[in-house]
């Protein structure tokens, strides 16, 4: 589904207006919205959900909570949260997944996409999905990151966030022996630049630093353990050098993410998904939050699945959600007010 952007609407609140989907309706989604429902976030949320599956998991929850519909122009009433209402295809049970709500999830992300392109929304905010569950639908599906991008027409580039540490992709959801044969000079050269405008314009950095990993161990030890370093990488990062970008490496990837390393740089660009997130996830797991850069609106996060397995109960925390949520302030902050070149 293609997506198109319209005129943006009457602004009476100067507060971000934020779309949150809450992703699998059988998953912790729908805890985490109520949970996040009940406090101050700064933000104006609007939750692309159904409004009936809400009030069963707060009633399950023990929360209190009050629903009206979502009007662009019309600020909600003290105590309501706004929901642009989707309705599920069947009855939810918390931790049971079913793929007749497989369209809902995607419907709620078509919905909150439309309105970041809009300009209804300043920013969207999605909880976990369960992809087994889409594609057991026979819906094709590998990632919010991937779909999104499709709906937009445009390429992504995943990065994940933990405080100031900040991680980029070069592949995303593919199978490891597929990785090399993806790594291309121009799609090397994409990803670098997108990841140094995004930091730029979202984040607000001047000359960002970037590192780059390897793709082999050692970085290739000099072509005896692999020539892509030779071939591809370090070709794509003297040319971005003599384009202007600060472009590090390309380094082994075992000690990338060492502190001082880290403090060197403003992000590290990986190869491969397990290379970057196992290191990002030990250091920063439960306040890490997934970016999709190269969006025309902003895309941020949880870094953490459905755990079909706490739905319902009360136990999960929403500590990643309310990061993901005030990233997509700052973000938003940024583009709206972009700093003055240094």
């Amino acid at each position: 589904m293609k997506l198109m952007s319209s005129s943006a609407p009457a602004r009476s609140d100067a507060r971000p207006v934020i779309a949150v989907t809450p992703g699998e309706p059988a998953g912790i989604g729908p805890d985490l919205a109520v949970k996040i429902a009940q406090r101050d976030s700064g933000a104006r949320l609007v939750f692309i959900a159904d409004p009936d599956l809400l009030a069963a998991r707060a009633s399950a929850l023990g929360l209190p909570l009050r629903t009206v519909e979502f009007a662009p122009g019309k600020p909600p009433p003290v105590g309501a949260i706004e929901v642009l209402a989707c309705r599920v295809r069947a009855d939810v049970r918390a931790g049971r997944l079913d793929t007749a709500n497989a369209p809902y999830v995607l419907e709620c992300l078509d919905r909150a996409a439309q309105g970041c392109l809009g300009h209804s929304f300043d920013a969207m905010v999605t909880g976990p999905v369960h992809k087994g569950v889409i594609n057991d639908a026979h819906i094709p599906f590998t990632g919010h990151t991937e779909y999104l991008a499709d709906a937009a027409g445009c390429r992504p580039v995943m990065m994940l966030a933990a405080g100031t540490l900040r991680v980029a992709l070069v592949t995303t959801h593919v199978a490891l022996r597929a990785v090399p044969d993806l790594i291309t000079r121009p799609t090397l050269h994409y990803t670098l630049r997108t990841v140094a405008t995004a930091l730029e314009t979202q984040f607000g950095l001047r000359a960002p630093r970037i590192a780059v990993c390897g793709l082999n161990p050692h970085a290739g030890e000099g072509g005896h353990l692999g020539r892509e370093e030779i071939d591809t990488i370090e070709p794509v990062l003297a040319e971005c050098r003599a384009g202007g970008l600060d472009v590090r490496g390309p380094l082994p990837a075992d000690t990338a993410f060492t502190p001082d390393r880290l403090g060197e740089v403003d992000a590290i660009v990986a190869m491969y998904h397990d290379q970057g997130l196992t290191a990002l996830k030990a250091l920063g797991f439960g306040q890490a939050v997934n970016i999709t850069l190269g969006l025309p609106f902003i895309r941020t996060s949880v870094d953490h699945g459905t755990a079909l397995d706490l739905a319902g109960t009360g136990r999960a925390h929403p500590e990643s959600l309310l990061a993901a949520l005030a990233l997509a302030s700052q973000l938003a902050s940024n583009r709206r007010h972009p700093a003055a070149p240094a």
